[in-house]
């Protein structure tokens, strides 16, 4: 087995583009319980699988290698984690040989993917994808967290924006979480009846101020609030807000006392032992049959010519896809194969990450996956 755990900082210069998510396109309804994936016949060698994914799924990914790798001894899984928006660049702007690829967004496949040619073939890099898992947004600390005997589903805003207490937030630039924790103070607003939450928690905060605009006459299909990101996001660090570039860097800071509060996935909360504060259901983003669409979150940077780089509210779900330039698309297929079937959801589930039930299908995978979607 081998492991590369790539450093998750990054820098403006690696930022992909993002864009308008598709409308997912559902396969044929499939039999109740998928065929059995075939085995791929031994080799000389043990054949390299580069899998790359959000910093979220390390752990479970981390099992799910293990296990995998007991049933097809003859495959090695070579796992490196980034931010969601950086794992998509790695395959469509520095055109990496990379067999996997599962984000947190599964809407960044469609938006990077999709739109991207392959130099080498001319076709685009994706036209399907799984979506396989999702997870709730909570608030992580620890016991030695200011105000945590105080801290609680009522005040976490307010106990968040004070100057005193040290918040972590993932860059909305690079990852996934990052604009799901803006996101979640935008949809406060309107939960606690409070137009302020926002304003309060990010105001001063940033050298260049991240904005939010309420448009009160928005039409039905429309979000009514609109928060831009600037192109350049520093923070000012005497106002308490620590920005990293993807949200597993944040758990270390609070492991280590260095932040208070960090906005985090439920499944890597409860991975990693923290304390956890739950978010009202109209807030945390994972909750099916609610409406989280009325927000979005637009990036303001000059490089995005050609893809509107926007995101809309909506129930958080993970992606998964072979790349067409995958170097081993069978081995590919089997991985996919057994993170979906029986062992592979066993093992997500004891790492706490909620798997779709079931996984939905934009586009028409391999025949070897199409047994797993509805």
């Amino acid at each position: 087995m081998q492991i590369r755990i790539a450093a998750l900082i990054v820098t403006l210069s690696l930022l992909a583009a993002c864009g308008q998510a598709v409308t997912p396109q559902v396969a044929s309804p499939s039999p109740a319980t998928p065929a059995p994936a075939p085995t791929v016949p031994p080799t000389a060698g043990r054949v390299p699988l580069v899998v790359f994914a959000a910093g979220s799924l390390i752990i479970p990914f981390n099992d799910l290698e293990k296990a995998f790798e007991a049933r097809y001894p003859n495959i090695d899984v070579q796992a490196e984690y980034h931010g969601s928006i950086q794992v998509m660049r790695h395959a469509t702007e520095l055109h990496e040989p990379i067999d996997i690829v599962a984000t947190a967004d599964a809407t960044l496949i469609p938006m990077l993917m999709y739109a991207a040619n392959n130099p080498d073939t001319g076709q685009p890099y994706a036209d399907w994808h799984i979506r396989f898992a999702s997870n709730k947004l909570a608030v992580a600390y620890t016991l030695q967290s200011k105000y945590a005997d105080e801290i609680n589903a009522s005040n976490w805003y307010e106990v968040l924006a004070r100057r005193d207490v040290r918040t972590g937030l993932s860059d909305p630039r690079f990852d996934a979480l990052g604009y799901r924790a803006l996101m979640a103070f935008a949809l406060a607003n309107d939960y606690y009846d409070n137009p302020k939450i926002f304003t309060s928690m990010f105001n001063g905060r940033f050298a260049t101020p991240v904005t939010i605009f309420q448009d009160d006459a928005a039409s039905s299909d429309a979000a009514s609030t609109t928060i831009t990101v600037p192109e350049i996001v520093d923070t000012n660090p005497e106002t308490g807000l620590i920005l990293r570039g993807a949200s597993i860097q944040l758990i270390a800071l609070l492991e280590s006392g260095d932040i208070d509060y960090a906005f985090e996935y439920e499944s890597v909360i409860q991975q990693h032992g923290l304390q956890m504060l739950s978010l009202p259901d109209a807030i945390n983003l994972g909750l099916e049959g609610i409406d989280y669409s009325k927000v979005m979150v637009s990036l303001d940077f000059r490089r995005f010519a050609s893809v509107k780089p926007e995101f809309r509210g909506e129930r958080i779900g993970y992606g998964i896809v072979i790349p067409s330039s995958a170097p081993h698309p069978q081995e590919a297929a089997l991985f996919i194969a057994f993170l979906l079937g029986p062992e592979g959801r066993a093992v997500m589930e004891a790492d706490h990450h909620p798997m779709a039930d079931p996984p939905v299908c934009d586009g028409v995978p391999p025949a070897e996956l199409q047994g797993f979607c509805q």
